[in-house]
Parts: C-alpha cells; structure tokens; sequence
C-alpha cells in the first residue's frame, strides 16, 4: 500500500516565484517516487494540475486573489483555515508523513503530534531578511519564535540552503537536517527555434549585446544597485542592451520614466513577468546574466536558472551568490554601481569570456543542479524520516494505548543507573501520547 502524505503549502499555487515553484517539484517528486500525494494550499494561484497528487484548497469566501510575501491579516486567516481543513483531512486520511511548508510547518507538527504521523518542516527563508517596519518585523521575530518550536517538534527538516542549514543547527536541536537545494524554476528545455525567435524579436542591431535581470524589485534584490550601474554601462558599451523581467505594473512605470529622462529608453527594455516554462527561452537568447542581490542567506533561485541557460553570470560578491558562483563561474563585483558596472562592461566586450563562463555553469547543471538529483535527495530525507521502525512501532503502540514506554522507562529506573528525569529525557525522542507522558512524569508506573 502506497504511504500517504499531506503537503501544506500556506502560498499560493500555482505562482511564478520561489516557493510555489519549489512545492510543485516536490510534490511531483514524490508521486513520482510512489507516494500518495495530498497538497492542501490556498484558493490562489493558477490552476494547476500534477499527475498523482490531489490539490485541496481551502475556502476563499472574501474572494481575493492575491497576498502579498511576508505576514499580514489575510495570510493569518489563510493559516487558520488550513488548520482547520487538515484537522479534517487527518481525520478522514491517516497521514503516513505531513510535509509543513514555512508557517506551515507548525500547522504540520500540531496535526502530526495528533494523529501520530512523522512531520518534515521545509524551511525556504530567513525572517531576519525581511525589513519591512517596526509591526511586521515585531511579527516576523514571533514567526522565528514558532519556527524553532517546528524545527523541534520534527522529525525532520529540510533546508534550501547551507546558510539555512546553519541556522537550523544552531538551534541546538537533536532534529536531522537535510539540505535539498534548488533547481532551476521549469523543467522545460530551451528550443533553437524559440530562442532564434526572441533574440529577433528584441534586438535592435546586429551588435546588441543582451544584459538580462530576473526578480522583483524588492530591496534585497538589488534593483536599486543595477539600475543606477545601467548609465555607466551605457556610457563604456553602447551595444549593451538590458532587458529587466519582473516587477508591477508601477515600478515598471516609474523606472521606464527614470531612464526616459536620462535619455536611456531605448537600451533599457522592461518585459514584465515571463513564465517559467517560457523564461528559458529568453535567459538562453541573453549574453549575460545579473544577480545584483544585496541581502539573504538563501542563493537566489533566478541563478540557478542562469545556469541552466549556460549563460555568464555578474554577481555581487555577497555570501548569497557566493553559495553557488565562485571566481570559475561568474564575475564577483563588490555591491556598489560603479564596481558592479564595469564587470558588466568587460562582459560585454569579451565574447570568448561569455561562452567559457557560460559552459561551465551549463555544466554544472547537467551534473548537481537537476531535478533527478533533487529527487534522490528528497528520497533521502523520507526514507530517513520513515525507516525508523522500532521508535514508530512505539508510536503507534501508544496511540493505541498499548504504549511500550512506561515498562521502558520502569526497567530504566529499577536498574539504578539513572533517575526517572534522566530516563524522561532518554525517552524523549519517541514520541508517545500525552496520558502515558503524564503517567511517567508522576512517577505512577514505577
């Protein structure tokens, strides 16, 4: 019989950014590896369909269709549905694993230490990098509150990045990390055709060099940096053409009017969003790639798309990109306009450069950055969170009330070597219900 799992996704599905597009390869991933696959999200997003896995939204009676990233009434309200919509699918499911996803992830415990179910917590983000004013910062430090309570409660947790590896094992926690990185955004390939088809669409001239930002322009992301490195740009490479994808429809406007009167238009082209499955066609039609980022511990998801493009990379040379670019792979600049133009520049103007850096990062695509590789590395993390039979046995002994503990921790005390809170303490990785907690605790069944 194939083992159930409840993924809860807290974002909305399906959207072009990081977290959606990490939850749809994930739940892919294990349809594919055999399991039973339930993804409980928001009644937000595109519709999406996944072969092997149930998509289960909750309600959206004020009808919105869009929240924005970081806390905020709507995403609590969100939060509090799927807590109730798991309490009933845990009811009417038993649940083998429930995969938490961010603020899910303490949703995902609460439900598992009541039914019983093993619990993973994927963590994609570090709420110290969003600054967002002094209420949503008060929120994000509660948020990192409850988020070391999930890392405890797991039984596993899976971490985008070494820097979030390193923070989970700072915690001092017993719980088992597992770094499942990123992969590129869309496991479609580029066509030739396609790829001809957009360069023609966007140049202008023969000479045109494609210089190629993906993002929104959040703060962290350094849209600020790379636009005010655009002029000096111009002025050393007047062959370079920047093509910006992301951002709204105002910041759009706004940054269209800045270069207007700098005179700039027409070497600053503004594409809005672009999907993932259609990105890749214009990354591989680009001749450089820009990672400006100025914060966060996470290596940005855009790069490893770069990579796959088989396109040089201009960096700042921040512990971020550093997580996958070095010296090998990308032209490091320190994050300032100036510095950060003039690795642009020498870009531009050393073709031999752009494809020696290129190959390397298609590379190491083709060898780490995939999704076969991302599978087995989710594999891991299951089979580590399943294949522990003797501790499971317990489990499910003592939500029978057939609990195997209190003769464990019994024979513990009468042999003399420890105390009944040292024994409470050795037991404390099994997990057991709270009746038979209670009875150890009071010292009743020795």
């Amino acid at each position: 019989m194939k083992e159930k799992v409840l993924l809860i996704s807290p974002q909305p599905f399906f959207q072009w950014r990081g977290s959606p597009i990490r939850v749809s390869f994930n739940v892919t991933a294990l349809a594919e590896l055999g399991y039973q696959v339930d993804l409980l999200t928001l009644p937000i997003g595109e519709k999406k369909e996944i072969a092997g896995v149930n998509i289960i939204r909750v309600a959206n009676p004020f009808g919105l269709c869009d929240i924005p990233i970081g806390p905020s009434a709507a995403k609590l309200f969100f939060d509090f549905l799927i807590l109730l919509k798991g309490i009933r699918l845990c009811l009417k499911n038993r649940y083998d694993v429930i995969h938490g996803i961010e603020e899910a992830g303490f949703i995902g415990a609460v439900l598992a230490r009541l039914t019983g179910a093993r619990i993973v917590f994927e963590k994609h983000s570090d709420p110290s990098s969003y600054k967002k004013g002094m209420f949503k910062n008060l929120i994000l430090r509660c948020y990192a509150g409850i988020e070391r309570l999930s890392v405890k409660m797991s039984d596993a947790v899976i971490c985008t990045g070494p820097g979030l590896v390193r923070q989970v094992e700072d915690m001092d926690t017993s719980t088992r990390v597992f770094h499942v990185f990123d992969i590129p955004s869309s496991l479609v390939e580029s066509q030739v055709q396609k790829v001809a088809a957009v360069r023609e669409k966007l140049r202008r001239t023969d000479k045109d060099v494609f210089v190629t930002f993906v993002g929104s322009f959040a703060s962290y992301q350094g849209v600020d940096l790379m636009f005010a490195a655009i002029p000096l740009v111009a002025e050393q490479c007047s062959q370079a053409r920047f093509l910006i994808i992301g951002g709204s429809e105002a910041e759009i406007a706004a940054q269209k009017e800045h270069f207007r009167k700098l005179g700039l238009e027409g070497q600053v082209s503004f594409l809005g969003k672009i999907a993932p499955d259609v990105l890749s066609d214009y990354l591989r039609a680009s001749d450089i790639l820009l990672s400006p980022r100025k914060s966060g511990v996470n290596s940005p998801l855009k790069i490893l798309d770069y990579m796959k493009a088989g396109r040089p990379i201009v960096a700042t040379d921040i512990s971020s990109n550093r997580l996958v670019l070095d010296e090998s792979n990308a032209i490091l600049a320190n994050p300032v306009p100036g510095d950060v133009a003039n690795a642009i520049s020498s870009l531009v103007q050393d073709r031999n450069m752009r494809q020696k850096i290129g190959k390397v990062n298609h590379g190491l695509y083709k060898d780490k950055y995939n999704f076969g590789h991302y599978r087995e590395l989710l594999a891991s993390c299951y089979a580590s969170v399943l294949d522990q039979e003797y501790q499971f046995k317990i489990a499910k002994d003592s939500i029978r009330g057939k609990s195997l503990l209190p003769q464990l921790a019994a024979r513990i005390v009468r042999a003399g070597s420890v105390s009944l809170q040292s024994a409470l303490m050795l037991l404390s990785e099994f997990r057991f219900d709270s009746y038979t907690f209670n009875l150890l605790a009071s010292g009743i069944v020795i």
